[in-house]
């Protein structure tokens, strides 16, 4: 099972949030992967000085995984089946795998991409 965590996850960690870090350091300690992708990372990073010390710690153990062309492809595909709109949440839920965990502020957004993306995710909220 890997985590996959979207901007709010990311910002929870920022934010020293202790249940976030102890689900981080649990998955980690498990040999868990910690999966997202840069575009997440664009959402949650700005350089807010020492609160974005956590954050860079966070992510030096987090696997970031590109927004290329084909995830981009596969994402666009996933919000034309769901007359979605966030392209960030669509790629995000395509990096997850059955049984994977999807750590998010946003559950009723990536509930339905979820479903119609056919993977059997845990979500799980921030």
């Amino acid at each position: 099972m890997k985590l996959v965590l979207d901007s709010g996850a990311l910002l929870a960690l920022e934010r020293n949030d202790r249940p976030m870090w102890r689900r981080f350091k649990a998955a980690q300690l498990a040999g868990s992967v910690t999966a997202t992708h840069a575009g997440v990372v664009g959402q949650a990073w700005r350089g807010r000085g020492p609160r974005e010390a956590l954050l860079a710690k966070a992510l030096a153990g987090v696997e970031v995984r590109p927004l290329d062309w084909a995830l981009g492809r596969a994402a666009g595909e996933l919000l034309a089946a769901t007359r979605g709109a966030d392209v960030i949440d669509a790629a995000l839920v395509l990096l997850g795998d059955d049984g994977d965990h999807i750590i998010t502020s946003d559950p009723d957004d990536i509930e339905p991409l979820a479903v119609a993306a056919g993977r059997h995710v845990e979500i799980v909220r921030t």
